[in-house]
């Protein structure tokens, strides 16, 4: 909660006059308290995932034919029950696993330095710490979708429920178990514990991190994307192979950048089926 009583004293607080987005984040947060902020989290979450596949998906039950040959694994064809079963058990996890996360978490974002207060932050600042983000929870997810979810007893308890599917759709994003989610929530929020924001910054990660997670399973490889033009992303094309193999997969562990995949020589696999793509008549 903002510790100013008007627009004028946050001003003298600030020592300038407002800008005319802190003016309105005032005006919308001066009488919330940090708690109920941090807890916007999860509505942003559940309109995300519920809207972001959606255009995919109408493509998937439509059949069009001009969109097919931009679909990855065009022979599978994906039922709206199926789509349906993703989005019911990941609603339920927003609301029984994401909901007491939010509310067990709190001290600790408190504790790190997350804050409400003004000023805002600049463009720039946003920016750069977005991209240190997506750096962390990168290098963070990939050991440990690797060692740890690839690893036999981890397949076997949680990761197979993941890989139920394996031509992948933008609501399979977040199909996971239970103890998945918890465990890439430690490396989505490692970042903002690292290097702390403000609470626009963390909205805004949390939901283009959930939209990168969306489009990599979306199961459409588009030329146009703008995402083509982020040097080592991953892509839909590319994580696709990782569940078209399945639990013995050794291949594709990146979850938005390749590089790691490149270093530690994650991706043979991958580049051998692309050879014999492009080899084949």
């Amino acid at each position: 909660m903002l510790p100013y009583q008007s627009l004028e004293e946050a001003a003298l607080g600030v020592g300038r006059n407002l800008t005319l987005a802190e003016k309105l984040w005032y005006n919308y947060s001066a009488e919330k308290s940090d708690f109920l902020l941090y807890s916007h989290n999860s509505l942003f979450m559940i309109v995300v995932f519920s809207l972001v596949p959606l255009p995919c998906a109408f493509m998937e039950l439509n059949q069009s034919k001009k969109m097919a040959k931009f679909k990855i694994q065009p022979n599978v064809k994906t039922s709206f029950s199926d789509m349906f079963k993703c989005y019911k058990h990941v609603m339920k996890m927003l609301i029984f696993v994401l909901g007491p996360l939010q509310f067990l978490s709190f001290p600790v974002v408190q504790w790190v330095g997350i804050h409400t207060s003004l000023p805002l932050p600049s463009m720039w600042e946003i920016l750069s710490q977005l991209i240190v983000y997506f750096l962390i929870e990168d290098y963070a997810s990939y050991w440990l979708h690797r060692q740890l979810l690839h690893s036999k007893w981890g397949y076997q308890k949680i990761h197979y429920m993941h890989h139920e599917y394996k031509a992948s759709f933008g609501f399979t994003a977040l199909y996971t178990h239970w103890a998945e989610f918890l465990i890439f929530s430690i490396p989505t929020f490692l970042g903002p514990a690292m290097v702390p924001c403000h609470m626009i910054t963390l909205w805004l990660w949390t939901s283009l991190r959930l939209v990168e997670a969306i489009e990599a399973h979306n199961g459409y490889e588009f030329p146009w994307s703008p995402t083509k033009y982020i040097p080592f992303y991953v892509g839909a094309e590319y994580h696709d192979y990782h569940h078209y193999i399945g639990g013995r997969s050794q291949s594709n562990f990146a979850s938005v950048f390749t590089y790691c995949d490149f270093i530690y020589g994650t991706n043979k696999g991958y580049r051998h089926h692309k050879q014999g793509l492009e080899k084949a008549p």
